[in-house]
């Protein structure tokens, strides 16, 4: 190991950052290609389908990376897939050594790839660097568990409101604090809610932000067991893509049959069966989700533990008891009650955000 391969790693990921909103459902890879303490190529991976960040990184390279050491922010792929596999272009192209951030935990890869440079000869380091592995958190939770990362967004007053009693909740954060929900969609592969929020507030639960226009659309998802949807609702006029999860054997109103960009999902269970909602997202590619759901929906992430990490806006105002909770849920001890790790904190405006993840003892 050398002391400027940290230096060159933190870039990598610094590179993939560039490609997280819009590569799912593949993960943000970065490469840097060095010879002589020289960087002589840079790339990421943009989007499913183009090329790889070490594919990009050599042709920014101009081809010629014979000798050179390879950064990489995550292990070279090891089949062939939508393109060729990583792994024996870069021992085709005859580097002197690889360093790389981060595992691959997909099953075709999973250390294969390491092997496949090691046995060609080439020198291999993993450095693993904790950025990294933020970085792919929902690609590597897809792939191990079969499920999405799932992050909760909340918006409340100091006492925990969500709402008054009316209903009425727009708008208890600022626009400074609105504005940074924008980008968490943009990472987010699908969005979900209740249907009791489509009906309360018609929310088009879409990306607004001109900065984010690149990112991929999430998907709306809607926990609707009786398909209530309304004809009129944002999410099922707008074009973009709704799944609305429901009971089995629910009648299948006429509206509904004339959305085209609207699929249905039907569980026995119907949208209280959380783990099938999660692995259906999950097989179809989602890498991210984001609960932006009233207090019913919120709790039942929570009392089912189906949470990796809440993102809550608080407003420095009081709504009173005459108010709707964050999230609904029953704890009977107080040593039973869920509990989250601080990550970070962020002013917006006279608003903060507090991002928390679960603490599972970990």
């Amino acid at each position: 190991m050398t002391p400027s391969d940290g230096v060159f790693l933190a870039a990598t990921v610094e590179l993939a950052e560039q490609g997280r909103l819009t590569c799912a459902p593949n993960p943000p890879v970065g490469c840097i290609i060095v010879r002589g303490q020289q960087i002589i190529g840079r790339g990421f991976h943009v989007r499913t389908g183009e090329g790889h960040a070490e594919v990009n990184a050599i042709a920014d390279a101009g081809g010629d990376i014979q000798g050179a050491t390879v950064y990489v922010s995550l292990e070279p792929c090891a089949f062939v897939g939508r393109t060729p596999a990583c792994a024996q272009t870069l021992i085709d192209a005859q580097v002197k050594r690889v360093v790389i951030a981060a595992t691959d935990p997909h099953p075709q890869v999973a250390g294969a790839g390491i092997t496949m440079l090691r046995a060609a000869g080439i020198e291999v380091n993993l450095l693993t660097q904790p950025a990294a592995l933020e970085l792919i958190q929902g690609y590597v939770s897809r792939e191990l568990s079969g499920k999405p990362f799932v992050r909760l967004k909340t918006a409340s007053s100091l006492d925990g409101a969500t709402a008054l009693a009316s209903g009425e909740s727009q708008w208890i954060t600022g626009a400074a604090a609105r504005a940074d929900v924008q980008y968490w969609r943009a990472r987010s592969d699908a969005i979900i809610t209740g249907v009791q929020t489509v009906i309360d507030d018609n929310p088009q639960l879409n990306i607004r932000a001109q900065q984010y226009q690149d990112a991929r659309a999430p998907l709306r998802v809607v926990l609707d067991s009786r398909l209530s949807t309304p004809a009129q609702a944002t999410v099922l006029n707008d074009g973009g893509a709704t799944l609305l999860v429901h009971n089995a054997g629910v009648d299948v109103p006429q509206h509904l049959h004339n959305a085209p960009s609207v699929s249905l999902l039907a569980l026995d269970a119907g949208p209280t069966d959380l783990h099938s909602v999660l692995r259906y997202l999950g097989d179809h590619g989602c890498n991210e989700v984001l609960v932006e759901a009233g207090a019913k929906v919120c709790g039942s992430f929570v009392a089912a533990d189906l949470w990796d990490e809440w993102i809550c806006y608080i407003a420095p105002k009081w709504l009173g008891v005459a108010s709707q909770p964050l999230a609904s849920f029953t704890v009977a001890q107080l040593d039973q009650a869920p509990t989250g790790k601080l990550m970070d904190t962020k002013q917006f405006d006279d608003d903060v955000r507090i991002r928390l993840k679960a603490d599972r003892g970990e």
